[in-house]
């Protein structure tokens, strides 16, 4: 099973990465070739020269030394011996030069894929319809952003380390069948038990660990996203104690897991380091006993120990690369799953906005749940100043995405103008529209990074943005568009960020501004006045609003009540004061309230005798 999981991680792997890389790959595969032949010449070379160096008299006893020695016409050893040490040291140099080239290439293609696994990861992430991207956990996102694009690419690391150490292996190998052939192949069968018996214990511990890592990052991202997200929560609560013995265990365990991890990765090598002492006593034994005579078998069992000596290191390696690609596995597979989540093509196809938002026949619920509309027909002017009231839950913000392309319906269309809103021309339509939540993200940055939000900052639009929304005074008192808003915008009051968001809004000069109760946070006496502001801005533009109170929508064209799968475009005023949780209009008496209160009861009783007629 676990076999199977290993070769199912490298496919993955595999099919992740492009045509071209999988070229890059190969060509790195023939360079490790030749760095195992260079690692093996350079090991081989060693003893020929200090045997020469230590008996000279081996130069003419010997026959490649001695046709060497005739063919280039040196007159005595030592003129031969300082040309050997001098190729042998070019040699070395080189062999560095291409130790150094060839370790950067393997890591800037091992990086490189990295970053074609996070970027590639991002860019999936935000192809997602909304719907789908909603019921994501964005700490989990984050870590296959940050964590698992890593693991993925260091697979691929160790799968490239597990076929250089096979090179190795096999090359030696090819050497000891041809000195002994029937020893060699005794030693294959004793080293091959003693290997799939350590990859059976030590891969399954690993396997194991490599799952409880996967989980413990998981609790760790959640942990430390929780705490610092909400942070004055935590310190009204007052009880670090408790946040702080959470967090000692979920780091524990995390690592715990790594450091079970690092020590099963070192059992291979001391378990085959005592095998292949094992091993060469044994060899000794049994040449001796075999042939008898001490000085006929030194050679042969010199061989086989430089190429235990090289071997069994390289096993280890193997074993080691083995057991991180087993470690690494959950990572690959969960990039991969992502990578093969659905992905909808978006077009930029130019969409005029001249007449009216048109809503046919318009049917829309979330997934498993019941539908929230259903045969829905709705039309906005342009220009018309639209608010949509209703309970929570009832489905205004919902209805206010399907308007502005965030939410598709499940049937009918949305037409701009008689044309159908579609994937073609949605991107086009979403460039229209300027969005100003209940709650503002402000990023750790500029204002006028935070205003121009990933658009190129123009110096004039931003002063122009900036008067209309009544901040610059607040700027110029500071650093201007350089005044820094501090994580989360903490450096700013309330009104402050509100205005900035809406700044951002505007800052695309939109067509439509969407007020998604954007005031509900703010005092009475900011609300007003940032209202009364929007409504001057917005007086050539369609502004469509999701309130909770009575100011905010008092001065729109026309109020939509919504109520799950039914929409009334014009609700009667006591409707309207019904849905309202905050009435902060002074315009309204307590005598206007309480009839709206006496209202809303006999409603409610009368819809409680029609089920019952029912």
């Amino acid at each position: 099973m676990k076999k199977n999981h290993f070769f199912r991680s490298i496919a993955q792997v595999l099919s992740l990465i492009t045509r071209r890389d999988r070229f890059i790959l190969f060509g790195l595969f023939l360079a490790t070739l030749l760095l195992t032949l260079i690692e093996t010449v350079g090991i081989g070379a060693i003893m020929p020269f200090i045997t020469l160096a230590t008996t000279p008299e081996l130069i003419f006893n010997q026959k490649i030394p001695h046709l060497i020695y005739e063919f280039l016409g040196f007159s005595n050893t030592t003129q031969f011996m300082l040309v050997f040490a001098a190729i042998l040291v070019a040699f070395y140099v080189f062999r560095a030069g291409y130790n150094i080239l060839y370790t950067y290439m393997l890591n800037r293609f091992v990086f490189q894929k990295y970053h074609y696994f996070s970027y590639n990861l991002f860019r999936k992430i935000l192809r997602f319809e909304y719907e789908v991207f909603s019921k994501k956990n964005l700490d989990e996102i984050r870590q296959k952003i940050l964590t698992e694009s890593s693991y993925a690419s260091q697979f691929l690391n160790s799968f490239l380390r597990i076929f250089a150490e096979v090179s190795v292996i096999l090359l030696l190998y090819v050497i000891l069948l041809i000195i002994s052939w029937k020893m060699t192949l005794v030693l294959t069968v004793f080293l091959s038990i003693n290997v799939i018996l350590i990859i059976k214990g030590v891969g399954k511990a690993v396997d194991k660990q490599g799952q409880a890592r996967s989980k413990s990052e998981d609790g760790f991202f959640k942990m430390l996203s929780q705490t610092l997200s909400n942070f004055k929560i935590v310190k009204l609560r007052a009880k670090e104690e408790e946040d702080f013995k959470l967090f000692e265990q979920i780091s524990l365990k995390r690592s715990r897991a790594q450091i079970l991890y690092q020590t099963f990765l070192s059992l291979p090598r001391n378990i085959l380091e005592t095998i292949g002492f094992c091993i060469l006593i044994a060899c000794v034994g049994y040449i001796l006993f075999m042939q008898g005579d001490a000085k006929a078998v030194l050679p042969i069992v010199s061989m086989y120990a430089l190429a235990l000596y090289r071997v069994l290191p390289s096993v280890s390696r193997i074993l080691d690369n083995y057991n991180t690609m087993c470690f690494m596995s959950r990572g690959v597979e969960q990039v991969y799953e992502m990578m093969q989540s659905e992905e909808i093509l978006e077009g930029d196809e130019q969409l005029n906005f001249e007449h009216e938002i048109s809503l046919r026949d318009v049917c829309f619920s979330y997934s498993g749940k019941k539908p929230l509309f259903r045969d829905f027909n709705l039309n906005i002017k342009k220009g018309e100043k639209v608010a949509f009231v209703g309970k929570s839950g009832a489905g205004k913000s919902t209805l206010v995405d399907l308007i502005i392309g965030i939410l598709k319906p499940k049937a009918g269309s949305i037409y701009i103008d008689d044309t159908p809103l579609n994937n073609d021309n949605i991107r086009s339509w979403r460039k229209k529209i300027g969005y100003i939540p209940q709650s503002i993200y402000l990023f750790d940055g500029s204002v006028g990074e935070n205003i121009a939000f990933g658009s190129k900052m123009d110096k004039k639009r931003l002063m122009e943005v900036a008067k209309m929304t009544k901040i610059w005074d607040f700027l110029e008192e500071n650093d201007g568009f350089n005044t820094q808003v501090g994580d989360g915008g903490n450096q700013l009051s309330g009104g402050q960020k509100q205005r900035v968001g809406i700044a951002r809004a505007l800052y695309r000069n939109p067509d439509i501004l969407v007020l998604d109760e954007a005031t509900s946070a703010l005092d009475d006496a900011t609300e007003k006045a940032i209202m009364k502001e929007i409504y001057q801005i917005a007086k050539d533009k369609t502004l469509l609003v999701i309130a909770h109170r009575l100011s905010t929508i008092e001065n729109c064209d026309r109020k939509i009540f919504v109520d799950q799968c039914t929409v009334k475009s014009h609700p009667t005023k006591e409707e309207v004061l019904s849905n309202l949780s905050h009435l902060s209009s002074t315009s309204h008496s307590s005598n206007e309230s309480s009839a709206s209160g006496r209202h809303s009861s006999a409603v409610a009783k009368d819809k409680a005798h029609q089920r019952k007629k029912h």
